[in-house]
Parts: structure tokens; C-alpha cells; sequence
């Protein structure tokens, strides 16, 4: 096969594909020379030999067949042996996005992911605003696990606010939520027969208990989901609201946010945006303000 004069290796010319290879797919290697294009704007055959493990033969193949998906998104340049995207590239997969792209940068900042698991090539320099560490106990985060794929109930010895020594509480965790600073467990409580949040650090203990809550679908407010529609400060002059307008994506002057009843004050806290936030220093507003009310009190332990 012959594509911009650069010679391709025929399917019968190429070996079997390695173990790697048949591990990952090929669509997963065509992907990856997707993102490569996209977002460094070049690819050779090393890229994917050492990112797959795969053979010379077997990459030449996968770039051979990305070509013919999209011949007219790249294109080999002899002088420095290296496939390049053309001014005409549109992407081919639709979650090599900007989002993705970000996303892979920041958890690699914060060592979520290993630069080498990553589809980056060449990324830029960048950091992350520190924020306090928790600590996970890896045998208590493995038992609330268990629990919730399991469907079981914990006895954990939790710590709370509102009072000043732990007390033993049984719950019946179903789903994980994170809201932005710390990680919660959504649980059936078994003391106040409600489904509430209970911060996973403050858990001080947590033993086996084999009884358990109501189904997941019993939790409306972590099944019901809301829009939170935000708009400009109408206070700030018409020029900044513009700008963040522009900022947050919002078009025709919103922008919603799809949350999860549960999560709703959690989301708002996050912004800033709860009733007791300064509104004369924030940006956005909460258009359906009076539609939320009534979820932005939490149900934490």
C-alpha cells in the first residue's frame, strides 16, 4: 500500500501481533495516534513500539490503518522521518478532548498516574495549588469497598462535629462522592433510618457488620439529579461579566452544572456560592437559587 509516497507494510508482510499488543487492541493504538496528532502534532513508530510494545511492523500497520480512516489528517516527512498533522486534522475519537488532555496533565502533577501510563507526549510545565493531605487507611477504604460492592453493612467509629468523642455508628455505604476536597461515603445510617454522608477521614474505626440498608435506589437524592444554572455577577460592570461569561463556558449568559440532589452543597460550597459566601466578591450567581434551597443542607454525620 502506498499513501503520500511512503510505503506500507501489507497485512500478510506483518507478524502476528505481541501479547501487548492483543492486551491493548488495535483501537486502542488508534487511538492513541489520534491523541498524538492532536495534541502533539506528531508520531512515528517509536511512539507506539515503546508505548505498546508492539513491533516496528505492527505500528507501521496501525499508522497504515489510521491513514485509511483519515488520510487527510497527517502526513510523512521525509527529512525528519516523522508523520506530522496536516492543517485539515480532525480528530478522530471524540475523548481525545481538551478535557482529556488536562485531565492526564493534572494527574500526572498530582501522581495519580505515572508520565509513562499516560497517552503525553511532550506536555508543558505545570503545577497545582497544594491543598492540606488526608491520610486513607488502605484497610478501612478496602472495607467500605467490600461493603458497597457487596451491599453488606460496617460498624465504623466515627468522628463528628457535633460531638465531642467518636461514637460507633452502623451504615450501609452504596457509593463514594468526592466534593472537591475530601471524599465522603453515601450510606444508609441504621441510628436515624435516613441515607446521609459521612467523611471517610473522621472514621476513625470500622469492623464488619453483615446487616443491610435499604437498595441504593431508595436514595432519591443521590438518584435525582438537578441543574444548577449559574449566570454573571449583575453587579459587576458589563465588560467583566462578559469575560466570565467566557470563563465558565456559559452561553447566552449561562451555564448549568447536572449534580446530583445529594451533592448539590457540596457543589454550591465549592463555588462559594452558598447564601452565607460574599456575593458582592463572587463572579457567578446561582440563577435557581430558590429551586435549591432546600438541598443545600447537608446530610452529614
Amino acid at each position: 500500500m502506498r499513501h503520500n509516497d511512503v510505503t506500507m507494510p501489507t497485512a500478510s508482510a506483518v507478524p502476528k501481533p505481541t501479547r501487548a499488543a492483543k492486551r491493548w487492541g488495535p483501537e486502542r493504538r488508534l487511538e492513541f495516534i489520534d491523541f498524538r496528532l492532536r495534541w502533539d502534532g506528531r508520531l512515528n513508530r517509536a511512539d507506539l513500539v515503546a508505548f505498546f510494545g508492539v513491533s516496528i511492523p505492527q505500528a507501521s500497520l496501525d499508522i497504515a490503518s489510521y491513514m485509511e480512516v483519515a488520510p487527510q489528517n497527517l502526513l510523512y516527512d521525509r527529512t525528519e522521518r516523522v508523520y506530522l498533522a496536516t492543517s485539515k486534522f480532525r480528530p478522530v475519537y471524540s475523548n481525545t478532548t481538551p478535557a482529556r488532555y488536562l485531565s492526564e496533565v493534572l494527574a500526572i502533577e498530582t501522581g495519580v498516574i505515572q508520565p509513562e501510563a499516560s497517552f503525553l507526549g511532550w506536555r508543558p510545565p505545570s503545577a497545582i495549588v497544594p491543598v492540606p493531605g488526608r491520610q486513607m487507611d488502605s484497610k478501612r477504604l478496602l472495607m467500605l469497598l467490600r461493603a458497597v460492592h457487596e451491599k453488606t453493612g460496617l460498624r465504623v467509629l466515627y468522628q463528628s462535629l457535633s460531638q465531642p468523642e467518636p461514637s460507633w455508628r452502623e451504615i450501609s455505604p452504596h457509593a463514594f462522592a468526592h466534593d472537591g476536597f475530601r471524599w465522603h461515603v453515601r450510606a444508609f445510617c441504621h441510628s436515624r433510618l435516613e441515607f446521609r454522608d459521612f467523611l471517610v477521614p473522621r472514621m476513625l474505626k470500622v469492623e464488619a457488620f453483615h446487616q443491610a440498608g435499604p437498595p441504593s435506589k431508595e436514595d432519591l437524592a443521590w438518584g435525582r439529579y438537578v441543574d444548577i444554572v449559574l449566570t454573571p455577577n449583575d453587579d459587576l460592570p458589563l465588560a467583566h461579566q462578559q469575560v466570565i461569561a467566557l470563563d465558565y463556558g456559559m452561553v447566552d449568559g449561562t451555564t448549568k452544572l447536572r449534580c446530583r440532589q445529594a451533592l448539590v452543597f457540596y457543589a454550591l460550597k465549592h463555588l462559594g456560592l452558598l447564601q452565607d459566601s460574599s456575593l458582592e466578591s463572587s463572579q457567578v450567581r446561582v440563577q435557581n437559587m430558590p429551586d435549591l434551597e432546600e438541598f443545600t443542607r447537608p446530610r452529614q454525620s
